[in-house]
């Protein structure tokens, strides 16, 4: 049975609010509570990994936990790009190309072992944990990228969020209008959706002099998690009514 959330416009406001709230979430565990960003990484790699493995033990597609893991990709995505940057002083150039090299080394081994590159169905548990993979690799690569665009190169975080929104789309488009492979642009659109959540999850929470709205970590993750919460409870119920649907056909 298959194991993922298919691929619409809910699937990708989802994405959106889920990496908002991974950036604002990872900002307050690593910075406002003054934790650190390898204390940070254990906490948050100990939190995906536990839902991660509900995840491959269930046998069937189950929004909330599917989104949970989402969320938990995202906010150790955040974690491990701020440690390279500033932990281990690599800079988010660096950083990004390095993520990048994992992301496309993921993808080609999904490839050689599975046959395909497929992100919906997942049907099997091997194809899944490939998928969980990448997902997390393009979810750290996005968090550096975005960062990239606002400290290395000096855009503003609303610049940053539209630059990040006009790649995306360019990938709509393309996806519509030509014959290009729909799993390359879903990748493409994937990890930019990550930088765009993530300036927009700094323009809430930034200060004034940097460019945001100075709302704080705490505020911003509350109501982005009420926010996801709600369209959770929504695409719950539309998975249960084509579950319900193709059991009576």
């Amino acid at each position: 049975m298959n194991k993922v959330a298919q691929v619409t416009l809910l699937f990708w406001l989802m994405k959106i609010l889920a990496t908002t709230l991974g950036e604002t979430l990872g900002d307050q565990l690593s910075m406002t509570m003054g934790l650190g960003y390898a204390t940070g990484i254990g906490i948050t790699l100990a939190a995906f990994l536990l839902v991660l493995g509900i995840q491959l033990w269930r046998s069937s597609f189950f929004a909330p936990l599917y989104w949970l893991v989402i969320v938990g990709t995202t906010t150790l995505g955040t974690e491990i790009s701020d440690f390279m940057d500033r932990s281990l002083g690599m800079g988010y150039i660096a950083g990004s190309a390095v993520l990048l090299a994992v992301l496309l080394s993921i993808l080609a081994l999904w490839r050689f072992r599975i046959g395909n590159l497929r992100v919906y169905p997942i049907t099997k548990r091997r194809e899944e944990l490939f998928y969980w993979m990448a997902i997390l690799a393009s979810n750290s690569l996005g968090t550096a990228f975005g960062d990239m665009l606002s400290d290395d190169l000096g855009f503003s975080y609303v610049q940053g969020a539209l630059i990040t929104a006009s790649v995306i789309a360019l990938m709509v488009v393309l996806h519509r209008y030509t014959r290009l492979d729909g799993v390359l642009l879903f990748w493409i659109a994937f990890i930019f959706t990550r930088p765009f959540g993530a300036t927009f999850g700094d323009l809430l929470t930034k200060p004034l002099a940097s460019g945001g709205l100075n709302l704080g970590t705490l505020p911003a993750t509350l109501v982005t998690a009420c926010l996801l919460g709600a369209l959770i409870i929504v695409a719950h119920r539309r998975a249960r009514v084509i579950r319900i649907n193709n059991s009576a056909t």
